[in-house]
């Protein structure tokens, strides 16, 4: 991580906000809820259409994060909030800025700002701490050992 600095956009990601993503989502996270998966229900409880949990929106943000710093990121801290919901047939794209960043010889953190945004507004914003170990590179690959 030593070449992340404050201040730095990650780049964006899009993803297709479809029924296969919001249904396995739900499946993957043992959350039964009618609203995630039956469009029959989730209309008679006032939705237009099923919509994604906050699991599934948690899993998105951590892989955004760690496709960015690399295969030996640990996530830290996620602290997220749901805004517009993520319907199908719309596009979330997630944007991050990292706010802070601290090194040590073990490891270096970020403080990362992200924000995930489809058609109606802003679906999810939060902050996420990650940790990337230091050490001495690895032969061939440019990067933490």
């Amino acid at each position: 991580m030593t070449r992340t600095a404050r201040g730095e956009e990650l780049a964006p990601l899009e993803i297709p906000i479809t029924r296969t993503l919001i249904v396995s989502g739900a499946i993957a996270s043992r959350d039964y809820q009618d609203v995630h998966h039956d469009a029959e229900l989730a209309r008679a409880k006032g939705s237009p259409d099923i919509f994604m949990n906050i699991l599934t929106t948690n899993g998105l943000v951590g892989r955004y994060i760690t496709d960015h710093f690399g295969p030996t990121a640990v996530l830290r801290k996620v602290a997220i909030r749901l805004g517009a919901p993520n319907y199908p047939g719309d596009t979330m794209v997630l944007r991050g800025t990292v706010e802070q960043v601290e090194s040590s010889p073990e490891e270096a953190t970020a403080v990362v700002r992200v924000v995930g945004a489809n058609g109606i507004g802003n679906h999810v914003t939060g902050t996420v701490t990650v940790a990337v170990p230091q050490g001495p590179e690895r032969p061939g690959t440019g990067g933490p050992a």
